[in-house]
């Protein structure tokens, strides 16, 4: 089984991507989804949070709008709810593993990758990536979201070219639709018959 880890910094159409793995059939596992579960109406990480953050926790799970007020601009504060949301995160992704370890390839779909060392967890690495302006002009339609907090955002992710730099696979995302998805049906096809190195050497004509 090869591990791809799926990345890419905000506004770049990495969730467009990965359900396009999903469409090619390749299990994916998206780490963001399972925290939104955790966190969600009888999530088993309601309690632990609002213990921490106080005034976090509602009937339908935990505010985020109140949880982004605690952490925001406060690094401790973040590494306070990280403690209490990666351990769990981890053990579901190791259920998801376990469950489709006969699949040639899965996905592991992860915001953080690069961030939070998630690539020694992975066999291979697929960046998604578009241009600045496109990143921007995608973000900033989003409800609730200004220039500032996207400013600070990006503070907290590798550079856009740094992922691109270390990335085994990049997924050009600022293009149409159809290009990403051709990109994205060729990857699959390629690492399911040949494997990592074969499709690294060639990913030039992918």
């Amino acid at each position: 089984m090869i591990v791809l880890g799926l990345t890419g910094s905000i506004g770049m159409g990495k969730s467009t991507v990965a359900k396009m793995f999903v469409r090619s059939g390749v299990p994916l596992f998206d780490a963001d989804a399972e925290v939104h579960r955790l966190q969600g109406r009888n999530g088993r990480l309601v309690a632990a949070i609002e213990q921490a953050f106080p005034g976090t926790a509602s009937p339908h799970g935990i505010d985020r709008a109140v949880l982004s007020k605690y952490v925001l601009g406060d690094r401790e504060a973040l590494r306070r709810l990280e403690r209490i949301v990666h351990p769990a995160v981890a053990e579901s992704r190791r259920i998801f593993l376990r469950r489709h370890r006969s699949r040639p390839l899965v996905v592991l779909d992860i915001p953080l990758l690069f961030e939070k060392k998630g690539w020694r967890q992975v066999d291979a690495i697929a960046v998604v990536s578009a241009p600045a302006w496109k990143q921007a002009r995608r973000v900033l339609a989003r409800p609730g979201m200004n220039p500032l907090k996207l400013k600070h955002i990006r503070s907290l992710q590798l550079p856009d070219h740094k992922k691109r730099a270390r990335a085994d696979f990049v997924i050009d995302n600022g293009g149409t639709i159809d290009r990403t998805r051709r990109s994205i049906r060729h990857l699959v096809t390629c690492l399911s018959a040949h494997g990592v190195r074969y499709c690294r050497h060639a990913r030039d004509r992918l």
